[in-house]
């Protein structure tokens, strides 16, 4: 399981032409699912995504996590993260998840975010999304369950 996490002051998801989701400051986390992934793998990356602590402290400091600062986190499935580019001009997606396998771990991942205490939103499966995002610092991390 792989995600890519952007520390953000406000974020959303619109398919078609309506918002169906918005956080205020938070995590905006984009969710890739390989094939050998398990629920193991989703609360592993839940619980690291909900305590990094890359929020500033009093003192400026990277020191507080989502948790501490009361934010929000917004899940997207992003299936394009597993996408190799390695050879010729066409990415390959081979590596990701067959979809109902994908959406069972997404949505588990979702649910330990949230019984976390976290307000947790997402985005919708499958769907053509626009994501839009304010990056706040900005802060980027790329987090995976398997090294």
């Amino acid at each position: 399981m792989r995600a890519v996490i952007q520390r953000v002051t406000s974020s959303s998801v619109t398919v078609g032409n309506k918002q169906i989701s918005h956080i205020g400051p938070g995590l905006l986390v984009l969710l890739g699912v390989t094939h050998t992934d398990q629920p193991t793998d989703a609360k592993y990356l839940a619980d690291k995504v909900a305590n990094l602590r890359i929020f500033e402290d009093s003192d400026g400091k990277m020191n507080l996590s989502v948790i501490d600062t009361g934010g929000e986190i917004l899940v997207v499935s992003q299936f394009t993260l597993y996408g190799d580019c390695t050879k010729g001009r066409r990415p390959s997606f081979i590596e990701a998840a067959k979809p109902d396998k994908a959406e069972k771990l997404y949505d588990y991942f979702t649910e330990q975010i949230n019984e976390k205490g976290i307000p947790t939103q997402s985005g919708q499966f499958r769907a053509m999304m626009k994501v839009e995002l304010v990056n706040d610092g900005s802060v980027t991390l790329i987090v995976e369950s398997k090294i």
